[in-house]
C-alpha cells in the first residue's frame, strides 16, 4: 500500500519543490495531471491510518522506566520503533519526552536533526534541548530543557541514522529528500496510532542545519493530507540556521569568514570571484572538482585554521562540540572540523548496552552507535533544490514560520537567511511588522529580530552556534517559549 502512496506524493513532492523552475504551462501540465494520484495516495494513507489496530496500550511498551544513571523526574518518557515501511523494512527511532508539568495541555513538538544523516537522538536530545546531559556515568539535567514548554518527539530520520535501520539496505544508496519526507509522514501517522492522545494537539516542528529541506518538505505533505482528512493541527515550523536556498546559504560564508576576520583581503577576493562556495561544494559532490576551486579552499581552510570551530567561530575548540551533524555541508576532511570533548560523553553514552536496553534500542547492520551515519549515502545534489519556495507556499496556508541564527556560525551565516527571508517576505508582499531591534532574554540582548506580516518571522540568537540550544541554552528557550506562545520577543527587559 506504501510504496504506491510514496510514488505518488513523491510526484507531488518534486512537483511544488520544482515550480519556480518549470515554465507556467509546463507546471500546469505536469502537476495538474498528478493529482488523481495523489488523491488516491492520500487516501490510501487515510485508509490505513484508520484501520491500524494499534491503540495507546502499545506505547506501555516503550516507556522508559528510567535511564542509567538518570536523576529522578516527574515526566514520562518513550522510545522505540515505528515501521514505516513494511516492504523494504524500514525502521525509525525515536525518543519522546513529555513536559515537565501538565503535559495534557502542552503542545506536540517534532524536532529534526540535520547532516544529512546525523542523529536528532545524540545531537538534540543528549547534546540541545533534550532534559539531559551525559557526563561520566551519569546524566545531568539540563535546566532550559524544551520540555519545560512542550512535548518533544525527537526522530531519527531517514533510515541509516542513529538506531534507525533499513534491512533492505539497498536504501542507504538511494536515499533522497522525497523518500525521507514520505517516511516521515508515515512515521507520524504511525505514531499518533501509538499515541492517539496527542492526535489533536497542537503540533510544531522544529529543527536546524540540513532540516531546513526536511521540515518544509514533511509540513507541505502535511498540508496535502489535511486537504483530504483533517489530521494534523500544524501551527507552526522553526528552523535553526537551515538550509533553504543553496546558492545563498553558502556563498554567503566568504563575507562571513572575512567580515569575522577569519580570512585576508586577497582571499576574499578570490574566494568571490574565481571560486565561490556553491560551485566548490557543487563540484566535490559531483567529483569534479577543478584546481582552481581546490586552491582557493586550500587556502580559505589555511586561513581559518582547524583550531577554529566553523560552526561556532568564537569558543574554544573544546568547548563547542556537537559538530558532526553539520559535517557533509563543509567537505572537508573531518579532522578539520570535528571536536570529540562534549560528543565523546554522547558516543560512550549512547554506545552503552544498559543504556540501549532501556532505550528499547538495538544496533543493526552496524557494530556501534554513531553521531553520524556511517552506512547512509544521502543524494547530496539534494542540497540544490531550493526550500524557501516551500517555505512561501507554506506561509501562503497561513502556518506561521521562525527562522533562527546562532550568529556566531560561519557554515550557514546569518546573513544568508536574512536575505532569503527579506526577498521571501518581498514576493509574497509582506510588510514588516516588527522592525529590525533587539530582543531580550533576562536583563541581556539575546539577539536581533524582524517580523513580516505577523507570520514570517527572523531572529539571530547572540553568541549562538550552529546548534544554537548547545551554546546558549537559555536564549534559545526563550525563543523557542515566545514561539510557542506566538507573541513576539520581549523588547524590554
Amino acid at each position: 500500500m506504501f510504496p504506491s502512496a510514496m510514488s505518488s506524493l513523491s510526484l507531488y513532492s518534486s512537483c511544488s519543490l520544482r515550480a519556480s523552475l518549470l515554465p507556467p504551462i509546463m507546471f500546469t501540465i505536469v502537476c495538474k495531471s498528478m493529482v488523481i494520484l495523489i488523491a488516491a495516495a492520500l487516501l490510501q494513507l487515510s485508509y490505513s491510518f484508520q484501520m491500524k489496530t494499534e491503540s495507546s496500550h502499545l506505547s506501555i511498551a516503550d516507556k522508559i522506566s528510567k535511564l542509567p544513571g538518570q536523576p529522578n523526574v516527574t515526566f514520562e518518557q518513550f522510545s522505540g520503533y515505528i515501521t514505516v515501511d513494511e516492504k523494504e523494512k524500514r525502521h525509525l527511532f525515536y525518543y519522546f519526552v513529555e513536559a515537565e508539568r501538565d503535559p495534557s495541555s502542552k503542545p506536540l513538538v517534532l524536532w529534526l536533526n540535520g547532516g544529512p544523516g546525523c542523529s536528532s537522538v545524540g545531537v538534540g536530545a543528549f547534546s540541545e534541548n533534550g532534559p539531559f546531559r551525559p557526563s561520566g556515568r551519569v546524566l545531568l539535567r539540563n535546566e532550559h530543557s524544551w520540555n519545560k514548554e512542550a512535548n518533544i518527539l525527537y526522530l531519527e530520520t531517514p533510515a541509516g541514522v542513529g538506531f534507525s535501520y533499513s534491512l533492505d539496505t539497498s536504501f542507504y544508496e538511494r536515499a533522497n529528500d522525497k523518500l525521507t519526507s514520505m517516511d516521515n509522514l508515515v512515521f507520524l501517522l504511525r505514531w499518533f496510532s501509538k499515541f492517539p492522545q496527542y492526535k489533536d494537539r497542537d503540533l510544531y516542528i522544529a529543527g536546524e542545519s540540513y532540516a531546513g529541506h526536511y521540515i518544509p518538505q514533511l509540513a507541505d505533505l502535511i498540508v496535502q493530507y489535511n486537504k483530504k482528512e483533517r489530521l494534523f493541527n500544524l501551527k507552526g515550523l522553526a528552523l535553526g540556521n537551515p538550509v533553504l536556498e543553496f546558492a545563498t546559504d553558502f556563498n554567503s560564508r566568504a563575507e562571513y569568514f572575512w567580515s569575522h576576520g577569519l580570512i585576508s583581503d586577497s582571499t576574499y577576493h578570490m574566494f568571490t570571484t574565481a571560486c565561490n562556495y556553491s560551485r566548490y561544494v557543487g563540484e566535490y559532490y559531483r567529483g569534479s572538482l577543478s584546481s582552481i576551486c581546490s586552491r582557493v579552499m586550500s587556502q580559505v581552510t589555511q586561513e581559518t585554521s582547524r583550531f577554529v570551530d566553523k560552526y561556532d567561530v568564537t569558543l574554544d575548540v573544546c568547548i563547542s562540540s556537537v559538530l558532526s551533524q553539520s559535517k557533509v555541508l563543509s567537505p572537508e576532511k573531518v579532522e578539520d572540523t570535528l571536536d570529540v570533548c562534549v560528543e565523546d560523553e554522547t558516543l560512550i553514552f549512547l554506545n552503552r548496552k544498559d543504556v540501549q536496553d532501556a532505550l528499547h534500542a538495538e544496533l543493526n547492520g552496524v557494530s556501534r552507535w554513531t553521531v553520524c551515519s556511517s552506512v547512509l549515502e544521502y543524494d547530496l545534489l539534494n542540497l540544490e533544490i531550493p526550500t524557501i519556495t516551500l517555505l512561501g507556499s507554506l506561509v501562503k496556508s497561513r502556518i506561521p514560520v521562525l527562522v533562527y541564527s546562532g550568529d556566531q556560525d560561519s557554515v550557514i551565516p546569518l546573513t544568508g537567511s536574512r536575505t532569503l527571508l527579506h526577498k521571501l517576505a518581498h514576493e509574497l508582499r509582506l510588510n514588516t511588522t516588527v522592525p529590525y531591534r533587539v530582543w531580550f532574554e533576562g536583563q541581556q540582548v539575546g539577539g536581533w529580530t524582524q517580523v513580516y506580516g505577523n507570520i514570517l518571522s527572523f531572529a539571530t540568537i547572540r553568541g549562538a552556534s550552529h546548534e544554537a540550544p548547545f551554546s546558549q541554552p537559555e536564549r534559545s528557550l526563550g525563543l523557542f517559549r515566545a514561539f510557542l506562545q506566538g507573541r513576539p520577543l520581549p523588547e524590554t527587559f
